[in-house]
């Protein structure tokens, strides 16, 4: 039974009378906490503080693929989304156990590509896979593209992504060994050292050369936390923060 949420599954569980995890009876059609929010079609924030006037496109030496969890794809404060917005290299995949993209199969055998599953080094059983950011330098180097495959989910939902997807076993991973505490505040609170998913490609970025491109995925993450906790409350940002100023400045 297919672990995921792709088209050919969801046509696949509709033939067996399932929903799209393949669970059965079907279940109500998902709906986030706010959907009943007017929300700008670009950005999909609240339209009281549309994040489209703090869009700016950016260049990066490495890209990011997201690997998203299908119930992500619903969440109006996933922040993956954040990164495609600003880096147009950006590819998102919907995560499948046993019915993987294609497209992401066919990314990982080009050889012009050096990926790297960002995931943390707290367990033994992958250590001799671990790596660190001089891998993706060397890779700079070497002629390829290192690639940043960000696992797009909770913490749990990303625990079983990496030990259930065959197809990243071969894999280095890089995890994220950084001081930074996370300035996300729209979830339920979590560990001050567990970064979102932008927070997380921002870090890396930054660690690997790609600065600019850092500094501005920062300052549209902050952007975007800003306009949607003011909206949440109800109110309109009356003046461009410190971040969506200097975004303004580089368009």
């Amino acid at each position: 039974m297919a672990d995921c949420d792709s088209e050919p599954c969801r046509e696949r569980g509709a033939q067996r009378g399932e929903d799209a995890s393949g669970d059965t009876p079907r279940r109500k059609p998902f709906n986030a906490r706010g959907s009943f929010v007017t929300r700008c079609e670009a950005c999909r924030l609240p339209s009281l503080n549309c994040l489209c006037p703090y869009k700016v496109a950016t260049t990066s030496e490495t890209r990011v693929w997201l690997l998203t969890h299908p119930y992500e794809h619903y969440k109006p404060t996933n922040t993956g989304r954040l990164i495609g917005d600003i880096l147009d290299t950006t590819e998102v995949f919907t995560w499948c156990r046993t019915a993987p993209d294609p497209t992401l199969l066919a990314r990982l055998d080009d050889p012009r590509f050096a990926p790297f599953v960002v995931f943390p080094d707290d367990q033994p059983d992958y250590a001799e896979r671990v790596v660190g950011p001089d891998a993706v330098r060397a890779a700079k180097r070497d002629g390829r593209i290192p690639v940043l495959i960000l696992l797009d989910g909770t913490w749990r939902q990303a625990r079983r992504m990496f030990r259930r997807s065959a197809y990243l076993a071969a894999l280095p991973v890089l995890p994220l060994h950084s001081e930074r505490t996370t300035r996300y505040r729209l979830r339920k609170p979590a560990p001050s050292e567990h970064l979102c998913t932008a927070e997380v490609a921002a870090e890396l970025l930054h660690q690997t050369g790609d600065g600019e491109a850092a500094a501005t995925l920062d300052d549209y993450f902050d952007a975007f936390n800003d306009s949607y906790a003011a909206s949440r409350r109800h109110g309109k940002l009356e003046a461009p923060t410190a971040a969506m100023q200097r975004l303004l400045e580089r368009r």
